[in-house]
């Protein structure tokens, strides 16, 4: 699929930066969203034909909704939609406030889920195109202290598995992007910690997370960009060595898991012939 024009959530750091950068420099076009202007201006001076930049809080639906709409009203086809806004949020259950819980889904899930379905209508009136989802390891794989963050990732993950197969039939592609650890800002910067209690010091790890994070953002967005390309689209595409053992390593656990309740689990069904 040849795909010149990329919409983007949350360009201003991160995976969404390096991406939109890599776009532009190819001579791509891409509208890319950030909460200020200042974090992207690096990009609207380098490319300011090709970068359309548009001030967006993906909590705000109607604004999400919006803002899909008009992007597709002035550049006519979008290729590529990528929903890359999100953050961390490290904290324990007990020590989340409600505030914390509440904005976190409101960002990683419910902002992701509006700004994929309001592009669908979009996407199938033009003939298809692309769906990437950024999501990380740890929407397969779950660490203490991380439960929120767990809750966002693991829900857009079923939600984008379900919709990829809801959309196959109108050339829609969808990829969950399942990082490692990266040398971003979501790493070193941006993450969120709760009000900690010292009952949960046991749990508490993150804050020694000390050392580089093993992942190159720059070479994880290049194979992030070359998967559109790629048909069928894959559904999910794990970037990191780490990432992929510790996803294998879980998958294997709950496989065997599974396996040992067949029993356990015929035994809740009527008898045959009942």
């Amino acid at each position: 699929m040849e795909a010149n024009t990329y919409l983007i959530t949350g360009v201003s750091s991160g995976f969404g930066h390096e991406m939109a950068k890599q776009l532009l420099e190819a001579g791509k076009t891409v509208i890319g969203t950030v909460r200020t202007k200042d974090k992207a201006a690096d990009l609207i001076t380098a490319h300011p034909d090709t970068f359309d930049c548009r001030l967006l809080d993906v909590t705000d639906v109607p604004a999400v909704q919006a803002a899909v709409d008009d992007a597709w009203a002035r550049h006519g086809r979008i290729d590529v939609v990528v929903s890359n806004a999100g953050y961390g949020l490290f904290g324990c259950a007990e020590e989340l406030s409600d505030e914390e819980i509440d904005r976190i889904i409101a960002t990683n899930l419910t902002g992701s889920i509006q700004l994929i379905k309001s592009a669908l209508p979009h996407l199938r009136a033009q003939g298809g195109g692309r769906i990437v989802q950024m999501s990380t390891y740890g929407g397969q794989v779950a660490y203490a202290a991380n439960s929120m963050y767990h809750a966002t990732k693991f829900g857009i993950e079923g939600f984008c598995e379900a919709v990829a197969q809801e959309v196959a039939q109108f050339n829609i592609g969808m990829t969950i992007v399942e990082p490692g650890g990266a040398r971003t800002e979501f790493r070193y910067g941006s993450a969120r910690v709760a009000d900690l209690m010292p009952e949960y010091e046991s749990c508490h790890g993150f804050l020694n997370m000390l050392g580089l994070a093993p992942g190159d953002p720059v070479r994880m967005c290049e194979r992030i960009i070359e998967s559109v390309g790629q048909e069928p689209a894959p559904l999910r595409m794990v970037l990191g060595s780490r990432a992929l053992s510790e996803t294998l390593r879980v998958t294997r656990e709950r496989l065997a898991a599974f396996e040992g309740m067949e029993e356990l689990a015929a035994s809740a069904d009527f008898p045959e012939g009942e």
